[in-house]
Parts: structure tokens; sequence; C-alpha cells
């Protein structure tokens, strides 16, 4: 059993925990944060998922503040991984924080999983579990690649393991922010990112070297998910048939039909919102009417639900930092455990 530590009680954060909480190979022996937030309340509360997991303080000095908030707190984090318990730190701490608690990792000898938030240059492995789980195994440092990312990566490592890809253009239409963040609204704009390529096609190329890929962005008001528009050239003609065959068997793609209602992404929302937990949605889902072909050339577009779909590559994650299982057996029992699919 693995004993995983989360650090930073978030929107990423909280999920990760709940879902190492649920793997049959894991313990959850502790999280860590250093405010008292409604998230960190909420998620000890009896009943909630997170309940009965030992709290610690990130840094020594908060743990008074935490605790005349009512919060329990074990200790202190540092202190606690100089116990030597901890196999891996799933680091879910805002950007330039990670920067920082690497170095106490570091001190400490512990493994760490870093965000997508996060600098490239934080670990030598971008990780996605379909496109480079192996890469991951043994590394002290690993990072699990943003939500945008993910979801291109998962999509196009699909396609180019079958197909080869020769060129690939993605449109990305951001979500303005998460339901919590209503710090970033009100706010009646579309925002261009005006750099191209956006980050995401070069962070995307820290998971595959070798593609060429260039992406444009915008940011739009609203919360619910992100949505990408991607044209991909391909190095052989293939049917549609071929391509929807390839995306129903890759493991956290999902194709949805706009004919059956889910004809935005605020329908296909509501859908996880009566089937799961939160709502959460870590499958990419195609919308299958969109997916069509020119000879080699492919169209498709897809939804990301920013605050989930990375959470199972956590998991992945430390299972080939520790050398516990198969790329395919820890996808199949990591979903299997989480409900997905």
């Amino acid at each position: 059993m693995a004993n995983i530590v989360v650090n930073g009680v978030g929107t990423v954060g909280k999920r990760v925990a709940h879902a190492v909480r649920k793997q049959d190979d894991m313990n959850l022996i502790g999280i860590a944060d250093v405010s008292p937030s409604p998230v960190l309340r909420t998620v000890l509360e009896e009943d909630a998922p997170l309940y009965g997991t030992p709290l610690y303080a990130s840094v020594p000095e908060k743990i008074e503040e935490l605790e005349n908030e009512g919060f329990y707190v074990e200790g202190n984090l540092p202190e606690f991984l100089d116990m030597g318990e901890v196999d891996v730190v799933v680091d879910c701490t805002p950007s330039g924080v990670d920067e920082k608690n690497k170095g106490m990792y570091q001190e400490k000898d512990v493994k760490a999983v870093f965000q997508g938030g996060a600098s490239a240059s934080i670990a030598p492995v971008s990780f996605n579990a379909l496109a480079n789980y192996d890469e991951a195994t043994g590394k002290d440092f690993v990072r699990v690649v943003s939500c945008n990312t993910t979801s291109l990566s998962r999509t196009l490592w699909s396609l180019d393991s079958s197909f080869g890809i020769e060129k690939a253009i993605g449109n990305l239409v951001r979500r303005g922010g998460d339901p919590v963040q209503d710090s970033r609204g009100p706010i009646n704009s579309i925002v261009p990112v005006t750099e191209i390529p956006s980050h995401h096609g070069p962070d995307v190329q820290e998971v595959m070297p070798g593609l060429d890929i260039t992406t444009l962005a915008v940011k739009v008001p609203t919360t619910l998910s992100h949505l990408h528009m991607v044209n991909v050239d391909l190095s052989k003609e293939v049917s549609r048939e071929d391509v929807l065959k390839i995306f129903k068997k890759t493991p956290r793609v999902k194709l949805l039909r706009a004919e059956e209602g889910y004809s935005s992404t605020a329908k296909v929302i509501e859908k996880f919102r009566d089937k799961r937990l939160r709502y959460d949605m870590p499958e990419v889902v195609v919308w299958e009417e969109t997916v069509e072909t020119e000879g080699k050339r492919l169209y498709w577009i897809h939804q990301v639900h920013q605050e989930s779909i990375v959470v199972p590559e956590n998991i992945d994650a430390i299972r080939s930092m520790l050398g516990m299982s198969k790329r395919s057996e820890s996808i199949e029992k990591t979903d299997k455990n989480l409900g997905i699919r």
C-alpha cells in the first residue's frame, strides 16, 4: 500500500484526496493546507468525502490560525514528512507555491506529483497516463499536465498511435473561472490569448515531443467547462467510422450525441450532475456528430471538465512513480475505482 499526502485542498486537491481514498492500493494518511477555507471545512465534516483524514498545516506558522478556526491539526507537514511514512505528496498548491514546496520535498527525500499550473521545468516528466506512463516510473518528481493539455493528449495520442498525425490545430474556448472563483466576475467579454501558439500546444509537446501542434485560445464568461475545436491532418485517409471506433475504445474518452439532448456544455454537465458526486466528468466528451473526415483531414469538438479531468492522471502518476503496476493495469484499476465509463 502506498501512503499518500495531498498538500493543498482546493478544486483539484479535494478531488485527488478523495480519489486516493477510493483506491485499494493506496492510503490517504493526511491532507495539508494553510488556511481555514470553506472547502477544507466542508470536506472534513462528518459524512463528507475526507471525514477523519488527519489534517496538517502546510507550514508550521499556520497551525494556530487553523486551530483558532476550530480545526483539529495533527501537526505541520514538514515534521510529518520527517517521520518517513509518506511515499508520495500530491502537491495541489497554487502556481509558485509548488516551486517553493519542491525544495522541502527534496530536503525530506519524498517523491511529489505537481499539477499543470507549474512550469514544465518543475519535474523531468510532464505526465499523461495514455501517452507516457512509463516515463514516470522511478522518478522523484512528476508534473501532471493541465486540464486542456490532458484532453488533447488523450485524443491526439489515440489518433497518432492508430493513424499517425502530420499536423494538429486546436482552437480552445476556455472557461472564465471555476464555479467558486466569483472574484473573476461578473464579466461581459471574450478575451483572446494573443500569443500564438497559446501555451497549451507547447505543453502537449512536453507529453508528445514529436507532435506538430498549434493552439489558439479565448476565454469566455462561463464556469462549467472548456470546449475544444480540433483540426488534424492524419498520415493516411480514414473514415469517420474508423475515428469513432478509436475514440470508443480509448480510456477516458466518451462519445455523446447532441441529437439525444446533449447539445451544449450545460446539458452534458447536467447529465453528470444526475450521475456523479460533484458532477465530476474526468472523461473527455466528444460530440459524435462533430467527428468528420475529408480524406486525411479530421475534425471534432470536445468538452473538458476542468475541475476533474486530471484526477485519474494523478492516481496513475503515483503508481508509475512507485512501480506499482503496468500502464493498462493502473488505468483500469483507477477507472473502476472512480466509476469512470
